[in-house]
């Protein structure tokens, strides 16, 4: 009888909706990680493809391939869509690892991923450790950029994420993505339930970061893919697509920024947090409410757009000139 591979305390979890085309080969590069994850579980968000026989082929040939392969294979077969931050929710409250890895059903995981990401757990301390990744295009060609590249995180930035100071980063924008993700589950449980408003990956780092637990391994450690049908991607930020993104409608993304900011005033007290992350909350909150209720006409919201720059808050609290420039170009109100 062939001996059990080396398995770690740790499930994956994947969340799947018509991925037919790339998941075996994510799942193959899953299950070939040394230590082997003990379980893999699948939330599928009702494809209407061969995603779940994609995958368990997958298992089923690697199992064949190695008999000693343990990994366990749980497929949640969903019968109407939850979304992607539900569905991570819902699939990543079914593992029973001590330590859960967050995948999506089109990347690849080279050697060694897990083994590197998860020694960064003997520091109790750390709840979620994220890394970078290599862009990749539909055939696994490298395109030349990482994703914190196209994200522009800058090297302050990352020295923080790597230090664990991630709050003051986080609370002005996200630079933590679910596909490079490791987390310990006492850190879902204490972020369940996700709120409508926040992305999946961006509540679990907020989350952490309250209790100084994000750690940056500053590496590509997965093979990112972008082909075009991503759920959520990342592409090399042009002038013209910076453009274009200062130009968007106001109205969707302020009242999102309000009602993120909102979720994370009532929550935080049920973590323990500290008062000086309360204030910083409620400061972030009145923030994104005085941009939202900035007049239409651009002209005439220059007077509160000077007030918040003069206050700093909009290097607290946002991207700095970025966003002070989104806020003078953006279109009016739609009708």
């Amino acid at each position: 009888m062939a001996k059990p591979l080396e398995h770690a305390d740790l499930s994956v979890a994947m969340c799947t909706h018509n991925g037919a085309a790339f998941v075996g080969e994510q799942v193959r590069s899953i299950l070939s990680q040394r230590p082997a994850p003990r379980e893999l579980v699948v939330g599928d968000d009702a494809s209407t493809d061969d995603t779940v026989a994609e995958v368990e082929r997958a298992v089923s040939e690697a199992r064949a391939a190695e008999p000693g392969l343990q990994t366990q294979l749980t497929v949640l077969r969903r019968s109407q869509p939850l979304g992607v931050t539900a569905n991570f929710d819902a699939t990543i409250a079914a593992c029973t690892g001590e330590l859960v890895a967050l995948s999506d059903q089109d990347d690849v995981w080279p050697a060694g991923r897990l083994s590197r990401l998860i020694t960064v757990f003997d520091d109790p301390a750390v709840l979620l450790a994220h890394s970078d990744a290599r862009l990749v295009d539909a055939h696994g060609e490298a395109l030349g950029a990482t994703l914190l590249q196209v994200l522009e995180v800058s090297a302050v930035e990352r020295a923080g994420l790597r230090a664990g100071d991630a709050w003051p980063i986080l609370l002005r924008r996200n630079t933590v993505t679910g596909a490079t993700v490791v987390i310990r589950r006492s850190l879902a449980e204490r972020a369940h339930p996700f709120p409508a408003a926040w992305v999946h990956d961006e509540w679990l780092a907020i989350v952490a970061a309250a209790y100084s637990g994000v750690r940056l391994i500053d590496e590509p450690l997965v093979d990112y893919r972008q082909h075009g049908g991503n759920v959520i991607g990342a592409t090399r930020v042009t002038w013209a697509r910076r453009w274009e993104r200062l130009r968007e409608p106001r109205d969707a993304r302020a009242a999102r920024l309000v009602a993120r900011a909102a979720a994370l005033v009532e929550r935080l007290p049920e973590w323990g947090a500290p008062d000086d992350m309360m204030t910083d909350a409620q400061l972030k909150l009145a923030f994104e409410r005085s941009r939202a209720a900035a007049p239409g006409w651009q002209p005439a919201r220059v007077p509160g757009i000077v007030a918040r720059l003069l206050r700093g808050e909009y290097q607290r609290f946002a991207r700095g000139t970025i966003d002070v420039l989104r806020d003078l170009v953006q279109p009016p109100r739609e009708r």
